[in-house]
């Protein structure tokens, strides 16, 4: 799925300017919100790619996910957590349409989690 990118797009997920938008979001969100967000985000690619039939066992399931993984890589700022950089691994290696699919879900729990705060400020 890694494909070279245009100089247009620097980064993988600014393609799709939903998923870009969701991404920066999340990037800008306190920790525990990154967290939350990125054990849901796991949680929705793996029943995407179960309903897509791409997964047929666990060990798919953990092949996926550990394939791409760089633990010596830090650049970029989901690398800080292992939970969030595979989640954003995940995400990176759905196939686009997957990927704006998800990219809407990512951003209703987003915006959720924002509003959730402001009314608890209140």
């Amino acid at each position: 799925m890694k494909e070279e990118y245009s100089n247009q797009h620097r980064r993988w997920y600014d393609k799709d300017p939903v998923l870009s938008q969701a991404v920066s979001t999340l990037e800008h969100s306190d920790d525990q919100t990154q967290i939350r967000i990125a054990l849901n985000l796991i949680k929705i690619i793996i029943e995407h790619n179960i309903e897509d039939e791409k997964f047929e066992a666990v060990e798919d399931i953990i092949n996926a996910v550990g394939s791409g993984l760089d633990d010596n890589r830090k650049g970029r700022w989901y690398d800080i957590d292992t939970t969030l950089r595979t989640a954003m691994n995940m995400l990176q290696n759905c196939p686009e349409a997957t990927q704006h699919i998800i990219a809407k879900e990512m951003a209703k729990m987003v915006v959720e989690k924002i509003k959730t705060d402001e009314t608890e400020e209140d």
